[in-house]
């Protein structure tokens, strides 16, 4: 039984054997390879030889059984075989040898369990390295420039582990918050927390980032190395490693602190702009009321100037009348202040030394503001010139003294100062905004109860007031208000409740000296010598007036209610003198003296209107140049026009 198994396995083996040299060489022999791939071939050699020795044993042992059978074997027929069988192996270890000598002169295994290589598979093998290892170099290369890109980010770029710590931070945010990664790495990203947030509320944000797969990002108020505070938007991510874990937290902050404030002057920018339609809309109403009233006004003091002159013999009379026209010129008050607001009423710009007003202001104050009040006037050091209509820089010093009195009803300091300020455009709370430059600047401060904000917001509107009723028009700051930006100006207020309250005016300087002040003009106004004035007023009771002046002083009244009659008239009875309302119905007075200049290019012209000159001027209804009487006129006034109108025309017609 033994041999018959020893027989058995050698058959096995030698069939194996047999198969791998098969293997080997059909693949080989296919590629034409079996010259050339040494290796392949002595590989094959030994599989072959091995296969035929395990043959030979079993070729032997079956040789033997067969003659056992029939007679015993000699010793002479055992020597043949192993003599067979030593040869064999001989050869065998022969192309071993040979096997190893070109294995080690190859030196490589070309892949994990490879035994031979061939120059064509060699150079495939090669090229893929080459390849593989370019790719490794590009993806090296990449990595570096990310980590660059990483590094000098301007933003702010951290990494953080799942236990809020950080693990790594870039330049960025070593220039926005002021730590050197030396200093927060390993540090709790509560370090970072201000005043309104704590170490619980850092980690609440940590959780959440955790539960959100594609991030979470929020703006909120840090705090830098030196303690200051910086806004910022963050965007927070989760990190996963390949199996889905949490590895960590990448942050990505930006400071947003100059992005907020921009935003904030854009709001403060438009809400100025709201503020000014808001003015000027209140402006135009004003000024609608105002000329309708002036229209009126100007009927009652004419003809209570007419019943005062017919009754000196009734003193009781008289009285009762001069107190309507005390009233009459307090209502004349109110409309021009209303008119000063619109930025309409009639001014007359000069250059003005703000010393010289300030000086003057504090005189009159210092007789009339109280004892309880302290006077504090400081001027420039240097002279300061401005082009603005005197009257109305003094009247804007009043308004707020006398504000600033009211506000101090228990004592207190006042402070006039003048000086100069440069401005760069982007100043906040100005009404209106003004370009960047250099402007002469006021400055009225009290020690009174100040305004709360709400008030603040509101003090430039007309008729709003804080006084009790009966004592304020709402007038006074609205005036200020449209004093100062006629000028060119802007005005500032602050103010604390309870602490005080400063304004602040900025007027254009000029590089001029102060104008010298002329006298006004002479009290009796000289009478007429029988010119014709063509009066064209759509007021009929207004026009009986100017109709009733001009007849008893000495000029011949011819009227007419419109442009189109006005004409008829001209032709009928011809005038040496135009006297025409301006804004009427159907032709409005310039385009009436237009036509009246073509056939008489020499005709004085005097507008008249219950708007002020200086609104329309800038509307561009009337020239600057032009001959105007603003309503409500008296005898005097109408008079005193007339009379400069004819010198005019006797100057220009004289050769």
């Amino acid at each position: 039984m033994p041999d018959q198994m020893f027989l058995l396995a050698n058959l096995v083996i030698m069939v194996a054997y047999a198969a791998i040299t098969a293997a080997i060489v059909v693949p080989v022999g296919r590629a034409g390879q079996l010259r050339s791939n040494k290796l392949a071939t002595a590989t094959a050699m030994i599989f072959f030889s091995c296969a035929v020795g395990h043959g030979l044993h079993a070729f032997a042992m079956l040789l033997a059984e067969l003659r056992g059978a029939r007679h015993p074997a000699t010793h002479a027929d055992t020597a043949d075989w192993f003599w067979t069988s030593a040869v064999w192996d001989t050869l065998t270890a022969t192309v071993a040898v040979y096997y190893w000598t070109l294995r080690r002169n190859y030196r490589v295994l070309l892949a994990p369990g490879a035994i031979y290589d061939d120059p064509w598979s060699r150079d495939r093998l090669d090229r893929a390295d080459a390849r593989e290892r370019a790719a490794r170099d590009v993806a090296e290369a990449q990595r570096a420039i990310l980590a660059t890109v990483v590094q000098h980010s301007a933003d702010a770029i951290a990494g953080l582990d799942p236990d809020g710590r950080f693990t790594a931070w870039n330049s960025g945010a070593e220039r926005i918050f002021g730590y050197t990664a030396e200093e927060v790495i390993g540090q709790p990203v509560s370090i970072l927390a201000d005043a309104g947030s704590t170490a619980a509320d850092q980690l609440d944000w940590l959780e959440r980032v955790r539960n959100s797969p594609g991030g979470v990002s929020y703006e909120g108020r840090r705090l830098r190395k030196d303690g200051t505070p910086v806004d910022v938007a963050m965007a927070i991510s989760p990190i996963h490693d390949h199996g889905g874990a949490l590895a960590g937290f990448s942050a990505v902050v930006r400071d947003v602190t100059a992005a907020k404030e921009h935003a904030e002057r854009q709001r403060a920018v438009q809400e100025r702009t709201q503020q000014a339609q808001r003015m000027e809309s209140l402006g135009n109403l004003a000024g609608g009321v105002a000329h309708d009233f002036n229209n009126i006004l100007a009927i009652i003091a004419n003809y209570t100037e007419f019943a005062i002159e017919e009754t000196g013999d009734r003193p009781e009379v008289r009285a009762d009348l001069v107190q309507v026209r005390t009233a009459v010129e307090r209502a004349t008050n109110l409309t021009r202040q209303l008119l000063t607001f619109t930025r309409g009423d009639a001014i007359q710009p000069r250059n003005v030394s703000l010393n010289a007003a300030l000086a003057e202001v504090q005189a009159m104050l210092e007789r009339t503001i109280g004892e309880h009040i302290h006077l504090v006037a400081r001027p420039s050091s240097v002279p300061l010139t401005v082009h603005a209509d005197p009257g109305q820089l003094h009247q804007v010093l009043l308004n707020l003294a006398i504000n600033a009195r009211d506000a101090m009803p228990e004592g207190g300091t006042l402070v006039l100062e003048a000086n100069t300020a440069d401005l760069d455009g982007n100043e906040v709370n100005m009404q209106p905004p003004l370009p960047a430059g250099r402007y002469a600047r006021l400055l009225i401060s009290d020690t009174g109860e100040g305004m709360p904000p709400e008030v603040a917001a509101r003090v430039f509107e007309p008729f709003f007031t804080t006084k009790p009723r009966g004592k304020g028009t709402g007038l006074g700051l609205a005036t200020v208000y449209g004093i100062v930006t006629e000028a060119g100006g802007s005005i500032n207020l602050y103010s604390e409740h309870g602490v005080g309250t400063t304004f602040r005016i900025y007027l254009p300087l000029v590089d001029a000296p102060a104008d010298l002040l002329t006298g006004g003009q002479p009290s009796s106004p000289p009478r007429g010598d029988g010119q014709t004035v063509l009066v064209v007023e759509d007021e009929v009771a207004l026009s009986r007036i100017i109709t009733r002046i001009l007849t008893e002083n000495g000029y011949r009244a011819v009227t007419a209610p419109d442009g189109r009659s006005a004409l008829a008239k001209y032709q009928q009875h011809g005038c040496d003198l135009l006297l025409t309302d301006v804004i009427m119905p159907e032709m409005s007075g310039p385009r009436l003296a237009e036509l009246l200049h073509e056939q008489q290019p020499d005709l004085p012209v005097i507008f008249m209107s219950g708007y002020s000159n200086g609104l329309l001027g800038t509307t561009h209804v009337l020239d600057d140049d032009i001959a105007f009487l603003e309503k409500p006129f008296t005898a005097a006034d109408l008079l005193h026009k007339l009379a400069a109108a004819r010198t005019a025309d006797a100057v220009t017609r004289t050769p």
